[in-house]
């Protein structure tokens, strides 16, 4: 065989594999990569769309529970007062205690002082 039909026949060997193998074989690669990134993009759209449903519904709950708490809960400035009127009522209380105390006190020395 000469050097022109070697060469004539490898050509043909690499035109016949390259048209019957490697173009189907790609082919079907990138259509499979097309699809999968296409299903990729479906299903990432889904979750976006699941997120977003989802957070709208924490948003709307928050906000829901903020309002109950504003009707709900004791104002700081109430719970201030609250609590300066407890605490004058408990000096009070400890004053009356401590003249109670004096008193028996008092009462206590005489009676020693009787006996």
């Amino acid at each position: 065989m000469s050097n022109k039909g070697l060469n004539h026949m490898i050509q043909n060997e690499i035109i016949w594999w390259l048209t019957a193998i490697e173009l189907p074989a790609l082919s079907g690669l990138f259509w499979m990569i097309w699809r999968v990134k296409n299903q990729a993009h479906q299903e990432n759209q889904a979750v976006r769309d699941k997120v977003d449903q989802t957070l709208s519904q924490l948003q709307q709950s928050l906000s829901n529970f903020r309002i109950e708490v504003a009707q709900s809960y004791a104002h700081n400035n109430n719970v201030k007062e609250l609590e300066k009127r407890l605490i004058a009522h408990l000096l009070r209380i400890e004053s009356k205690l401590d003249t109670t105390a004096l008193k028996t006190e008092s009462l206590k020395a005489k009676t020693e002082k009787a006996s």
